[in-house]
């Protein structure tokens, strides 16, 4: 198992990061480009529990995956979504977003991913990464985006 953090400060306000994590599928789409649909199969009242069946296309390929929320938090200072599925039956991994209001405009924004292998020799393949480069890739591209979404108002 292998697990990365990167942690990152934005020039937004906590709600706008938040909407492009727990908002629409356009939303997260501007993140997360190559999730092709999102699409609740399982609701309950406070989000934890709650289903979604993702589809995400690398190339040619398309991997379909249900996603479950294991932790969600939603007050006016501080955010939490943690989830959890399975990738192509050979990984399972859990992925946690944190939102920490700083100012009116500034957001304090963590993003831990956790990849466990399934199989012997993706074990060995995780092994072998030794890379945060994808984990800090998604947290520039949260802050881009975000900061970009405030100079447009």
């Amino acid at each position: 198992m292998k697990t990365w953090t990167r942690d990152i400060e934005i020039h937004a306000p906590i709600d706008q990061v938040w909407k492009l994590l727990d908002g629409t599928l356009e939303d997260m789409q501007k993140i997360m480009p190559n999730v092709v649909e999102n699409t609740l199969v399982k609701g309950t009242e406070n989000a934890v529990g709650a289903v979604y069946r993702q589809k995400y296309r690398e190339g040619k390929r398309m991997q379909e995956y249900d996603v479950e929320t294991i932790e969600y938090e939603n007050e006016a200072d501080f955010k939490k979504l943690k989830v959890t599925f399975t990738l192509a039956n050979m990984f399972e991994i859990t992925t946690s977003y944190e939102a920490k209001k700083l100012e009116d405009h500034k957001t304090y924004f963590r993003y831990t991913t956790t990849n466990n292998p399934l199989k012997w020799f993706t074990k060995l393949l995780l092994k072998l990464v030794n890379s945060d480069k994808v984990v800090v890739q998604f947290v520039e591209r949260v802050k881009q985006v975000a900061e970009e979404e405030v100079r447009k108002r």
